[in-house]
């Protein structure tokens, strides 16, 4: 998945109409968009149909999908006939569950991205410690595409070293987090950003500001 600027828009907020706003202020810069529950589950998932239709953007559904397979494919499938583009998938619940979301991709010919390990403190206690087993999953299933997280560098460059220089990484945690755009994109091929561009007074210079402290 290309993303322009790499920089990708989690777009949390619970109003279809203010997220149609901040998207509308920066769409020359960013053309792919993380919805996850907050924005579903206040507007439904006709949210991810509208703003693929008016934006025509690449949309990422961050349901970190984690249910039993039969679950997760009909979760796959209802995401991406909305038009998701690509569905994040936990991995802790292991191959058979992480298949059936495979199988829905490949049926409606969209993408997976495997959540490794979280950018929150938390997540130090149970996902740590099994990140780089369900990378390593990944990587024995195919997959192309992970999520690791930005606020811990050391992890980031681990999940790299595990799935390899030619899998796509997206990272969450940069802005508020704490997590660095430069630093961040030494070991992933996209950051995302969602705090520091939606609750700013001005989108378009957040934005902007992001991409002029990008070293490339």
């Amino acid at each position: 998945m290309e993303v322009k600027n790499r920089i990708i828009l989690a777009l949390d907020l619970q109003s279809i109409g203010e997220a149609m706003e901040v998207i509308r202020s920066i769409r020359e810069y960013v053309d792919t968009i993380k919805i996850g529950y907050p924005l579903v589950l206040a507007e439904g998932l006709g949210s991810i149909s509208r703003v693929k239709e008016e934006f025509d953007c690449k949309i990422i559904a961050d349901f970190k999908v984690a249910d039993i397979p039969e679950t997760n494919q009909k979760i796959a499938n209802l995401t991406f006939k909305a038009g998701a583009d690509a569905i994040i998938v936990h991995g802790f619940v292991g191959e058979d569950s992480l298949q059936a979301c495979l199988d829905s991709a490949d049926k409606y010919k969209k993408e997976v991205f495997l959540l490794t390990e979280m950018s929150h403190s938390g997540a130090k206690k149970f996902l740590q410690p099994a990140a780089e087993e369900i990378a390593q999953m990944g990587v024995d299933m195919g997959l192309k595409n992970y999520v690791a997280p930005s606020t811990k560098l050391n992890r980031l460059e681990k999940i790299r070293s595990v799935v390899g220089d030619s899998s796509f990484i997206i990272s969450p945690g940069v802005g508020v987090q704490g997590g660095d755009p430069s630093k961040t994109l030494k070991f992933a091929d996209a950051i995302i950003v969602g705090r520091s561009i939606y609750f700013s007074k001005d989108p378009e210079n957040a934005v902007k500001s992001i991409i002029n402290s990008i070293k490339f």
